[in-house]
């Protein structure tokens, strides 16, 4: 497949964004549908509360405390769930007890992209199955490392890093950057790093824009765009 048929799509998220599960769901979607495009896609980091400190804080408490009552709380969930069954998502949100603070995922992330973007695709999805389906606690380094292991990292490298500042500053510097752009809500799927399609959109929509930006770039007129 040639270049001028190859888009990057960035997808700026945060592994604890049901929107974002749901978004790389339908993503998967979409590049089965766009065979005819060579799509690749890169993880980048948002945090939705990096106000949350390092060892989390109770979920429930913490929902209570940002939405305000347990009823609309089951009102969320309830609108979120089945959108989620719908993509082949088993949401368990009563089976999460802590919200974690995300940067040390983030920076896992990262590093695996420097592993290939087939790995930071696998880890990516196996870190929303993890906080999603499971109920597991992703701002643990054990369950970090271990997911690292399972998407073919070396877990003795990551288990190195992660209590070091390793790339803190970066992937900061990198959420800062998506404010800057106006990126105040995710999942953001930025196109050739210049068109920005906004929230979990459906297949279809995602696939339009693609195909349109493909189409585009192979008349040469991205080059024109500032």
């Amino acid at each position: 497949m040639s270049a001028a048929n190859a888009i990057t799509v960035d997808v700026v998220s945060d592994v604890v964004c049901p929107w974002c599960f749901i978004g790389q769901k339908r993503l998967d979607k979409t590049v089965a549908a766009v065979g005819d495009v060579d799509v690749h896609i890169r993880w980048r980091p948002f945090q939705l509360d990096p106000t949350i400190p390092p060892q989390g804080k109770d979920r429930r408490e913490y929902m209570l405390g940002k939405f305000g009552s347990e009823e609309r709380i089951r009102e969320i969930h309830a609108r979120i769930e089945p959108l989620g069954e719908a993509e082949g998502i088993s949401f368990a949100f009563g089976a999460i007890k802590v919200a974690p603070n995300t940067l040390d995922a983030h920076r896992l992330i990262r590093w695996a992209g420097a592993a290939g973007e087939t790995v930071q695709n696998k880890l990516v999805r196996r870190l929303f199955q993890l906080n999603f389906e499971e109920g597991i606690n992703i701002g643990d380094h054990a369950v970090l490392i271990e997911a690292a292991r399972e998407a073919g990292m070396d877990a003795s490298v990551v288990a190195t890093l992660l209590p070091t500042d390793a790339d803190v500053e970066a992937v900061r510097m990198e959420i800062a950057t998506a404010s800057r752009m106006g990126i105040s809500g995710v999942p953001c799927f930025l196109l050739e790093g210049k068109y920005a399609v906004m929230g979990a959109q459906d297949a279809d929509t995602l696939a339009d824009a693609i195909r349109q930006v493909a189409a585009a770039k192979a008349r040469g007129e991205l080059d024109e765009v500032g």
